[in-house]
């Protein structure tokens, strides 16, 4: 499908003229200030739906491409593309920014400022997904730096300064390690190029040596981003500190960025790095499972927990990611990626919602509360029991076809790695049912929390549509199967060059 206008640009930029449009509106006009966001939000939702209705799923090839000259001097070129891995990605972040910026709405402090930094965050995040330039690539990934250091240093709890240092430093360190990959691969690569497309058909052809250095600056960048154990400690800290509806972004978009990045990049781009680093990779994975479920067992912050446990549920895509002749495990790193960023997302979501009425998140304040509370307890529950891997949930589909993608990668000779992680199912289950059992189950202080109101409208109906969504991809993930396998299938074919 082509269209007269370049649908890409405008779904990328339309934020960004919602943020300019802001900065001409009184500051003290707060309602104003909140819809107008809302308002190019939704219509940036619109486009990637629009983008989805009409991407055809039975093509490997980039589709909606847009091609320009921009920094000749350089190879640069202004390129925008989506194929079956990019597409559900722009769906999700325009989703989630839309549910972010209407939970957003109690922001009371600097509102302007506020929504102006959202919107450009938005426009940064869906540019990466949408980019097939490096340079291109490289300006849009760096863009998400600067509101979200702002988003988390001003409207965030009392350590958030010292969050979005730590934030904004870790993911700079693994900035400059992919600016070097990047670097790399322009002089090696004749005529220089910084075309993604181009540097995927000629990857292969690079020396093993240049592949492994390249291979091994980019996943140093995108494992940051993760965060993969042991570059997540700034991820509980930014979590903890950030407000609500940044949490919901961190988890459900910021994450998936970094492993966008190796299924469009480093995988199919370097071969040989993947083959390589194939089995310390899934140890990594198996070891953040394992630890990120341990260490939410012990938590006792609502937040941290939720935190950690991005941590642990993230590894199962780096599982997959390592098991790269498996269609199967590629496509359960993808639906994982979707369902962890609806899951998670509404899971902070919900524990903003508890935090604004009880003004504390330890887990052993409360008790019973689900006697005064039953429909936000059912909400929690469900989204709880979806973490866990309930069948007829997202979560489960997607660790199912991790494991069973990775147990035939790996079944000759590491097959044990992959038993290892089945593990961290039982672990989920045990802190998930816990944190369950010492919040809303037991006797309930009346006198203490008497006093709490059951979510509202405004946050029901921001949850809703993250509940519908993994119901319908637990009971029947094949729409969204379908729509990647095609590109998956080629994702698998450019590895085993």
């Amino acid at each position: 499908m082509t269209y007269s206008y370049p649908i890409l640009t405008y779904t990328i930029f339309l934020p960004l003229i919602g943020a300019v449009l802001l900065l001409f509106i009184d500051k003290e006009k707060h309602n104003a200030i909140r819809w107008t966001s809302a308002f190019f939000s939704f219509i940036t939702l619109i486009m990637t739906l629009v983008i989805l209705k009409d991407f055809d799923w039975t093509t490997a090839q980039m589709q909606f491409m847009e091609t320009h000259s921009w920094i000749p001097a350089i190879g640069s070129n202004y390129i925008l593309g989506v194929d079956g891995i990019s597409v559900p990605m722009l769906v999700l972040t325009s989703l989630i920014s839309l549910i972010a910026i209407v939970i957003s709405f109690n922001i009371t402090k600097r509102v302007k400022e506020y929504f102006v930094f959202f919107l450009l965050l938005e426009c940064g995040m869906i540019g990466v997904f949408a980019a097939l330039d490096f340079f291109l690539f490289y300006v849009f990934w760096e863009i998400m730096l600067v509101p979200m250091y702002f988003l988390i240093g001003i409207w965030g709890g009392p350590q958030r300064e010292y969050a979005a240092i730590k934030f904004f430093l870790y993911t700079l360190f693994g900035s400059i390690f992919m600016l070097v990959a990047i670097l790399i691969l322009y002089f090696t690569s004749e005529p220089h190029t910084l075309s993604m497309m181009e540097l995927i058909q000629i990857g292969p052809s690079f020396s093993h040596n240049i592949q492994i250095m390249a291979f091994a600056f980019f996943f140093i960048a995108f494992a940051i981003k993760v965060p993969v154990w042991p570059f997540h400690t700034w991820l509980p800290d930014a979590h903890v500190q950030a407000p609500t509806a940044i949490s919901i972004i961190l988890a459900a978009v910021l994450l998936k960025m970094g492993t966008y990045g190796m299924l469009r990049i480093s995988w199919p781009m370097l071969p040989e790095g993947i083959q390589y680093f194939s089995v310390p990779i899934a140890i990594l994975g198996v070891i953040a499972i394992i630890y990120g479920a341990l260490v939410s067992l012990a938590q006792k912050d609502l937040k941290k927990l939720v935190a950690y446990s991005s941590v642990s549920h993230m590894g199962y895509c780096m599982l997959a990611l390592a098991a790269y002749t498996s269609v199967t495990a590629m496509a359960g790193c993808m639906f994982q990626m979707i369902s962890h960023g609806l899951i998670t997302g509404a899971l902070f979501l919900l524990v903003g919602v508890l935090y604004d009425r009880a003004h504390t998140r330890e887990i052993a304040a409360f008790g019973g509360i689900g006697k005064k509370l039953p429909v936000y307890t059912a909400l929690m529950v469900m989204f709880g029991m979806a973490s866990l891997g309930l069948p007829g949930m997202s979560g489960f589909i997607s660790e199912f076809m991790v494991f069973v993608g990775s147990f035939d990668h790996f079944w000759a000779e590491y097959w044990y790695i992959v038993a290892l992680a089945i593990l961290g199912v039982v672990l989920t289950a045990a802190y998930i049912l816990r944190m369950i059992q010492n919040v809303f189950l037991g006797e309930f202080d009346e006198e203490r929390w008497g006093h709490l109101t059951d979510i509202n409208i405004r946050e029901t109906l921001c949850v809703a549509p993250l509940a519908v969504l993994t119901i319908i991809f637990g009971i029947y993930p094949d729409p969204v199967i379908k729509l990647m396998e095609a590109s998956l299938n080629n994702l698998v074919t450019l590895m085993a060059r």
